[in-house]
């Protein structure tokens, strides 16, 4: 079993990566192989909407000048998926609103090609506006037909030190949160998989 997770931060080492990190641990715990991917500075561009996935039906993206594809296969290739990031004015980074974009409508037009798939969010906020972060990535797993890993609390985690990552070690609820999360995804895919 193998869990793919973006982080769509332009901080390799931020917040992000922290609260990550705590899901990882659970996931390797439990005998998971993760791939983790850190979208970094990439320039991935939002759809253009020209629908040649549809046309072409061979389950890529016709733009081919950045990583979508790359990613999307080590979507299809992956049976659980973790999609991370930042709370940037109440909504995802621009990275993961165009990886959500183009690999949605890929998998969409090329049979639900995620169908079935495991698919979980994680959450980093200063103060507010990570519900919205929160439930824009859990609309592409649930319009891709995926199961959706829930926890004790929803998957954010509070800093709010911006200036030190580490800090977010403070918030108890989060960390408690992302480690029933791994626990949950790692249950859920060997449910799946038995």
């Amino acid at each position: 079993m193998k869990v793919v997770i973006f982080n769509s931060s332009p901080r390799s080492e931020g917040v992000t990566k922290k609260c990550l990190n705590i899901v990882m641990d659970e996931l390797k715990a439990a005998g998971i192989e993760v791939e983790y991917i850190w979208m970094g500075m990439d320039k991935i561009q939002g759809c253009i909407s020209c629908y040649r996935c549809r046309e072409n039906q061979d389950k890529r993206c016709s733009v081919k000048t950045d990583k979508l594809n790359e990613y999307l296969e080590k979507m299809l290739n992956a049976d659980g998926i973790i999609l991370g990031s930042p709370t940037y004015f109440a909504d995802t980074t621009a990275r993961m609103k165009a990886l959500i974009e183009r690999a949605g409508l890929v998998s969409k037009v090329n049979n639900s090609l995620l169908k079935h798939k495991v698919g979980a969010s994680v959450v980093s906020v200063r103060r507010a506006g990570a519900t919205h972060v929160f439930s824009s990535m859990n609309y592409f797993f649930l319009i891709n037909q995926m199961f959706v890993v829930g926890s004790s609390y929803w998957n954010l985690g509070v800093n709010p030190h911006v200036s030190d990552p580490d800090r977010i070690m403070e918030d108890e609820e989060g960390i408690a949160t992302f480690q029933n999360l791994g626990r949950n995804m790692a249950y859920l895919l060997q449910k799946l998989n038995a």
